[in-house]
């Protein structure tokens, strides 16, 4: 399963040239390291935004996941036990497995995922997944 994706970024010329110069100096080995160094920096500066975040999603009843996150079939069995559904909400990359296919139609409410589900045609068609 692929867990990296790329991404474009529009940068004017004087930021670019001022990253060049880091990276001929040898404090960044290339633009993309310089790039992913200062994206987990600006992160790390806003860790408790997202944990909070997680929180308050959590406290909703949502199965809530930010990265990578793979739906398990003990979850969804736990689900079946107590009868309840699971809501599954999250950033990130989500993978479903298609021998869980009934299990996921019978015990979850629904999936919303800002970035990629990785699931059978099925899934997608029943949650009205892209």
């Amino acid at each position: 399963m692929e867990t990296s994706e790329k991404v474009s970024v529009n940068m004017n010329i004087a930021t670019l040239s001022q990253i060049d110069l880091l990276v001929d100096k040898g404090y960044y080995s290339n633009r993309s390291d310089f790039i992913n160094q200062s994206v987990r920096q600006a992160l790390n500066e806003k860790k408790s935004v997202i944990e909070e975040t997680g929180r308050q999603q959590n406290e909703l009843d949502f199965r809530w996941f930010i990265g990578v996150m793979s739906l398990e079939k003990e979850e969804l069995i736990k689900a079946k036990e107590n009868r309840t559904k699971l809501k599954i909400k999250g950033y990130g990359l989500l993978g479903i497995d298609s021998e869980l296919d009934d299990l996921v139609t019978e015990n979850v409410e629904s999936i919303s995922v800002k970035g990629k589900v990785i699931c059978s045609d099925r899934i997608k068609k029943h949650f009205k997944i892209r």
